[in-house]
């Protein structure tokens, strides 16, 4: 997991990197939460969907966004974010663009902003969204959602209203084309304090059938 420093547009930008085990190995990115709620690519959620693709032979980075650790720049509101994360998956594929397919996940702050970057990036074929922040940010830019993924909410967050997640799925399930999973995970809070187990069972679940060789969602 060697530490790496790589050009944002604000200057340098700060990440861990686990090369690629093998040619044409898959892409992930893993964006952080909310610098201003101390969100930082050392996040425990964060680190475990990060260590989930390592397992999986993925080449996988998480970074600091703009102002957070030793990355430069200040924070943006999520306009200046958005830019470090395309940058970010610029560097990866700069060396590695043999990769057969690419993936993002987020955490609250960080899945609004992978949910972005999906519109923007053709190449990313599947995402995790852990609490994306439904009541607090505008999602209407997925119009349509170009790649199938999992949203996954805790019953019990005080941040993110689960409504607010499932009117969001809803919304994304109208749509042809993608399907979109939604796991509620029962009297789990923003954080997922005591419920990170059953987070990740679930996003390994998800991953299991998505990457396995006869998934029905290409």
């Amino acid at each position: 997991m060697p530490d790496v420093i790589f050009p944002g547009p604000e200057g340098r930008l700060e990440g861990r990197f686990s090369p690629p085990p093998r040619p044409r190995a898959p892409v992930a990115m893993i964006l952080h939460p909310h610098p201003h709620g101390g969100g930082t690519m050392n996040d425990r959620i964060t680190q475990a969907l990060y260590k989930t693709f390592v397992k999986r032979g993925f080449a996988v980075l998480r970074f600091n966004f703009r102002g957070v650790g030793r990355s430069q720049g200040v924070f943006d509101n999520g306009i200046g974010e958005l830019s470090d994360a395309a940058s970010a998956l610029d560097w990866v594929q700069s060396f590695h663009p043999e990769a057969q397919t690419t993936w993002i996940a987020g955490f609250s702050f960080g899945a609004w902003i992978g949910m972005q970057l999906l519109m923007r990036r053709p190449e990313i074929r599947g995402f995790i969204s852990v609490a994306p922040p439904a009541n607090m940010y505008d999602f209407s830019f997925l119009a349509p959602c170009p790649s199938s993924g999992i949203i996954v909410q805790g019953t019990n967050d005080e941040v993110v209203t689960a409504n607010a997640v499932q009117k969001l799925v809803d919304k994304l399930r109208t749509q042809k084309g993608i399907t979109i999973h939604h796991d509620e995970i029962r009297g789990a809070n923003h954080f997922f304090e005591h419920e990170l187990d059953q987070l990740m069972k679930s996003v390994d679940n998800y991953l299991d059938m998505r990457l396995s060789p006869d998934s029905p969602i290409r």
